[in-house]
């Protein structure tokens, strides 16, 4: 079988741009709202939202490759990066590293793609590893780069990479054509740099990571500002179709298959974006009519239920739920919770020991309608 480096007219893609362009169109409609819908939201809410979109897609990014980080430190060292106030809690190296990996990519998503700032990347994301022979640099060992799977006697092979002693050429090549290809459309750019770079698939470890990095990077650098999109989420929702069309890609140089299936997960990562904005917006509407009504308890109950972000409590908020964030009595939760149903503030579903309040905002994942 030939992998599709193995091809002589590698690295030259095969796609079909014309079917793929509604995509385009559809990526920059939803651009252009969430970046009109980002001018409601108050500069408190957007450090909020830059905050917790990079933290989710650390966070995800990380899942994708079965590492499961601490969401709390990832946020803390997030925050810190922007001179945000923490909470100085101590970081451990792996939040520490691909925080900082993706704040520097927020930062400098305009400048060229460089050897140095992939091996910065590289860097940060091995941070406290000692499991690797190369860090910060491009693999060097001997014996192949495959991806597989299966027991260690019959394992089964999914992909092999380009030998180590080619990677720098191949990385030059990707480097020169990433550079020299702003004008493309930025879905296919973006879609064709992740499955070119995992291609390659030049470091040891971190080859995911820094690839869907790199694919943010062109979408950034396409609109002229950071995306901010959950990318990450999106595509480990769907893990299991994002490795399948990675794999066709792996094999052929036509890359169609890949880039339709690309191209529908950045548009989710979108809708996704775009619920948390509408979440914010509806947050600052929902205070500006009812904070001056809310006494302690139900404001410090509110303001947990809005911490929960746009999934809501899960099954929504139980009168024991109120007793446990409040500290009242039962008969004070009661008479509180009636309040914040008489006043418009929550919605109340079922009835005795299965009533459940949701927050009374136009989200319906917040309603409990999704």
């Amino acid at each position: 079988m030939k992998w599709n480096w193995q091809h002589k007219n590698w690295p030259n893609f095969i796609y079909d741009a014309a079917a793929l362009s509604e995509y385009e169109s559809q990526f920059l409609h939803k651009a252009g709202i969430m970046h009109g819908s980002l001018k409601h939201v108050t500069e408190d809410d957007k450090d909020s939202l830059r905050v917790e979109l990079i933290s989710e897609e650390a966070y995800k990014t990380s899942e994708i490759e079965g590492e499961i980080l601490d969401r709390d430190s990832l946020q803390s060292s997030i925050r810190r990066h922007f001179g945000l106030k923490t909470d100085n809690r101590r970081v451990p190296a792996a939040e520490q590293g691909i925080a900082e990996m993706l704040v520097d990519l927020y930062k400098t998503f305009d400048r060229p793609l460089d050897h140095k700032r992939l091996f910065l990347w590289h860097e940060m994301l091995t941070n406290g590893r000692r499991d690797l022979q190369d860090m910060g640099r491009y693999r060097a060992h001997e014996e192949p780069m495959q991806i597989v799977s299966g027991s260690f006697h019959e394992p089964e092979i999914h992909f092999e990479a380009p030998p180590s002693k080619d990677v720098p050429k191949e990385m030059d090549a990707f480097i020169l054509w990433f550079n020299k290809t702003d004008e493309m459309p930025m879905l296919l750019r973006s879609g064709i740099a992740h499955v070119y770079f995992e291609s390659i698939h030049p470091f040891e470890d971190g080859n995911g990571r820094i690839g869907r990095a790199i694919s943010e990077k062109a979408l950034s650098q396409g609109l002229g500002r950071p995306t901010l999109i959950a990318l990450a989420k999106a595509i480990e929702r769907s893990r299991k179709a994002y490795y399948a069309a990675l794999q066709i890609g792996n094999r052929s140089l036509d890359v169609q298959d890949w880039l339709e299936y690309y191209c529908q997960t950045v548009l989710a990562a979108q809708d996704y974006t775009q619920s948390m904005i509408d979440f914010l917006i509806e947050k600052s509407k929902f205070y500006d009519r009812f904070s001056s009504q809310l006494n302690e308890r139900q404001a410090k109950v509110v303001a947990r239920m809005f911490k929960e972000g746009i999934e809501g409590f899960k099954g929504g908020l139980s009168a024991e739920n109120y007793i446990s964030i409040s500290g009242a009595a039962r008969a004070t939760a009661t008479r509180d919770l009636q309040a914040l149903v008489e006043m418009g503030a929550l919605k109340k579903t079922g009835e005795r020991k299965y009533t459940r309040y949701y927050l009374n905002i136009e989200h319906e994942s917040v309603n409990g309608n999704r």
